[in-house]
């Protein structure tokens, strides 16, 4: 299936804006604020999931951000605090929904069915030293899972080079986005190295040279002043940052700058609707 028809099954255009929503440090986590509890957390999200909304956003993706240091396996007071903030969100939402639990594949896929998400985005192919220790995701027991739990309508998207860490072994990017499109990963992601900075553009050109078919979207680090030519090559961008109120992670979405971040999207859209359509003609 072309790139272009693959993010339109899931969320109705190409190249679609996905805008994230970072949550609090939930319980579980050693930055959760026992005193405040759990409402701080829900209201935050939610004021950063409408803002999203009503900006124009493609879709939301929901990101346990502030649960740090991350973990490479999820607590259960984490995935079911993620899943009690989206449940009591997900009525307000008309737009697809996304769940990231850093840096848990089966924690993230276990969320997203419960919240009826229709993509997860984690890191399903690859081995890799990181901050957080080694990663060394296993995709047949995750599509397992996945299968095992009624969640083959779920969206996977891999991370080729995640934040906080470096592959090991010899493969490559293009190696990587391969394997991901064999074991039928839906689409790849391309990150700098960490939350809000700028990945390597050849990393991005690299997998959509290896992968044509394979949608392969930019992960971290876009911009304002850079959305539109990231898209000219990128399926889509996912955006959290460059959201917030002063471009900083730990802000709230800062309402002007998600909808100018919309509207960028919006034409570098038009722009490649009217290419193809030029190249048929």
């Amino acid at each position: 299936m072309p790139a272009d028809m693959a993010m339109e099954r899931v969320f109705g255009v190409p190249k679609p804006l996905i805008g994230v929503v970072h949550l609090l440090a939930l319980p579980g986590s050693p930055a959760f604020d026992r005193e405040a509890g759990m409402r701080p957390i829900v209201e935050a999200a939610r004021h950063d999931a409408l803002v999203c909304q009503d900006a124009g956003v493609d879709a939301i993706l929901f990101c346990n951000e502030g649960d740090l240091p991350y973990r490479v396996e999820v607590t259960m007071e984490q995935a079911t605090a993620m899943a009690a903030v989206v449940g009591e969100i997900e009525p307000e939402l008309e737009r697809p929904l996304g769940i990231d639990m850093l840096w848990d594949p089966f924690a993230t896929l276990a969320v997203g069915r419960a919240v009826g998400a229709c993509f997860v985005r984690e890191v399903f192919v690859g081995v890799y030293e990181s901050d957080m220790g080694q990663l060394r995701p296993d995709p047949g027991a995750a599509f397992s899972y996945r299968h095992s739990i009624g969640a083959d309508d779920i969206a996977v998207f891999t991370n080729l080079t995640p934040e906080f860490a470096s592959p090991l072994g010899s493969r490559t990017v293009a190696d990587r986005a391969q394997g991901a499109r064999f074991f039928g990963c839906e689409a790849a992601l391309i990150s700098g190295p960490r939350a809000g900075s700028a990945f390597r553009f050849a990393d991005l050109e690299e997998a959509k040279a290896a992968c044509p078919d394979l949608p392969v979207l930019a992960n971290t680090g876009v911009r304002h002043d850079t959305a539109e030519r990231i898209l000219e090559t990128a399926d889509g961008i996912i955006v959290g940052t460059s959201l917030k109120v002063d471009g900083k992670t730990q802000n709230r979405v800062d309402p002007d700058r998600a909808r100018r971040m919309a509207e960028l999207t919006r034409v570098a859209r038009e722009h490649h609707l009217e290419r193809i359509a030029d190249a048929r003609a």
